[in-house]
């Protein structure tokens, strides 16, 4: 986890339509004739946007930068983009998906693996935001997203604790 102050849950529910609203955003940019998710939070809203839109041809680009602390370190591309998704056109008429961008450095490399694709995120933070084409929610840097695939049912104390 970052040293964000801020906390964001999102729910299922939620996530859900987050990607059917980024799905009908995108509806007036394409066609697309493949799109690459970003692994791993990428995959989720990728099969939702490939549904709406009707896409078959789903490509992943799996990158680490995460250390094992949780801290953000040094990217490492651990599965690069297949030859004929890549087709020798840059990316043209590929949708590249990933669930947020926060830094950028992500979304940076993949954009110099497909400079003419269209690149796509539900969520996005001030300072990945230039990288992004489409996105649909805005939070601010300092703010911690739980995407659902991370958390489970819990207690959660009051923002204010005197309110308890």
């Amino acid at each position: 986890m970052s040293d964000a102050q801020k906390h964001f849950p999102v729910s299922w529910d939620q996530f859900h339509r987050d990607a059917k609203a980024l799905a009908w955003r995108l509806n007036g940019v394409g066609p697309f004739r493949a799109i690459v998710a970003i692994t791993r939070g990428g995959m989720v809203p990728a099969a939702i946007v490939a549904r709406e839109l009707g896409i078959r041809v789903i490509e992943t680009v799996c990158i680490s930068s995460y250390n094992a602390e949780n801290k953000q370190g040094a990217l490492t591309v651990l599965k690069h983009i297949a030859d004929d998704v890549m087709n020798g056109d840059e990316g043209a008429k590929v949708l590249v998906v990933d669930d947020l961008v926060d830094t950028g450095a992500t979304a940076k490399l993949v954009r110099d693996m497909l400079p003419n694709a269209h690149f796509a995120t539900v969520y996005a933070k001030p300072q990945g935001r230039p990288m992004v084409d489409t996105f649909i929610t805005e939070v601010s840097q300092d703010t911690w997203i739980f995407f659902p695939w991370d958390t489970a049912l819990a207690f959660s104390p009051p923002i204010n604790k005197a309110g308890v």
